[in-house]
């Protein structure tokens, strides 16, 4: 568990991390999304002691990262967004290294390297030199550093950049397998990304949390509530008579087609899901309905939502 408490980081009078407070619990996928320049690599380099914090404290299954680093870091595993990688070395002589460095005991050592290897995908690459490996299996040999020693927490800062599509899939159901024995906190700008792998969602523009929640969590706090795509058989003047008289409408428009169908997009005020009582009303008025979908607003409308208020408050 990681407890983040009035973090900040400032040089001058920037603020590159301002008063953040996250609690991470153990067994989940978080996400750390935000626009570039929004401070997450800042604070992934704060939470793992290689940047000081101006003020604030990390706490690593009770051990803060900046009084007892040595202890904190034992339960850290970080790839940063360039891992660290020896080009001139193999695949194996990098992470012996790598266990040296985090002093893991001699007897265990071979074992653990294996178990990298393995939760890597590496063991078809581990006797070549790393300068010879594509970007993605230079990702995974960062990704056997991060997992090294079995911390239980591993931070991932930007796992995907540069890699191609099938790299980028390759990448997401490794981050997913170590689901089941870490802790996972992925930093990312790539909104799809997100998504597809993470239990919890952390939003952070301009040094500051601005959301913490589940996705379908985010999705049900986005203003607008839903919106509904209608095909109705009618026409406009029907429709539009039956929707001004339902009750948790808010707005709609519609477009009256050659085939004697109406096209409407409706959108239905918070809180309420006009799909049942729509569908009784359309039937009672002989108003055949040969379509209807429900339109939920996306992360990246979540995102932009979230982000652009905050610029707006900054300006005030």
């Amino acid at each position: 568990m990681i407890e983040i408490s009035h973090l900040v980081k400032k040089y001058g009078d920037h603020y590159a991390v301002k008063d953040l407070n996250v609690r991470i619990e153990e067994g989940q996928i978080y996400g750390f999304l935000g626009p570039n320049g929004a401070g997450k690599s800042t604070t992934m380099n704060m939470i793992t002691g290689y940047l000081a914090p101006t003020a604030g404290t990390v706490k690593v299954d009770g051990f803060d990262i900046v009084k007892e680093p040595e202890k904190a870091k034992e339960h850290i595993g970080y790839l940063p967004e360039i891992p660290p990688l020896y080009s001139e070395m193999t695949v194996e002589e990098y992470l012996k290294f790598a266990a040296e460095l985090k002093r893991i005991p001699g007897k265990e050592r071979a074992a653990q390297i294996e178990k990298a290897i393995k939760t890597a995908q590496l063991e078809d690459v581990r006797k070549r030199l790393i300068n010879n490996l594509s970007k993605g299996y230079k990702q995974r040999v960062g990704l056997a550093q991060a997992v090294l020693g079995d911390p239980e927490t591993i931070i991932l800062d930007e796992p995907t950049v540069g890699l191609d599509p099938r790299q980028m899939i390759e990448m997401r159901e490794l981050i997913r397998s170590l689901k089941k024995d870490h802790t996972i906190i992925l930093s990312s700008h790539i909104l799809s990304e997100v998504s597809a792998v993470c239990d919890q969602i952390l939003i952070i523009s301009k040094g500051e949390l601005v959301a913490s929640d589940t996705p379908d969590g985010l999705q049900a706090k986005l203003k607008g509530a839903g919106e509904l795509e209608l095909c109705v058989k009618g026409t406009a003047a029907q429709l539009k008579t039956l929707l001004s008289n339902l009750d948790g409408v808010e707005s709609f428009t519609t477009t009256e087609a050659e085939d004697g169908t109406v096209l409407a997009q409706v959108s239905e005020k918070a809180d309420c899901d006009i799909r049942e009582p729509l569908f009784y009303e359309l039937a009672e008025n002989r108003m055949p309905l040969l379509g209807m979908e429900k339109k939920t607003g996306s992360l990246e409308d979540i995102f932009l939502q979230l982000t652009d208020k905050l610029e707006e408050e900054t300006k005030q």
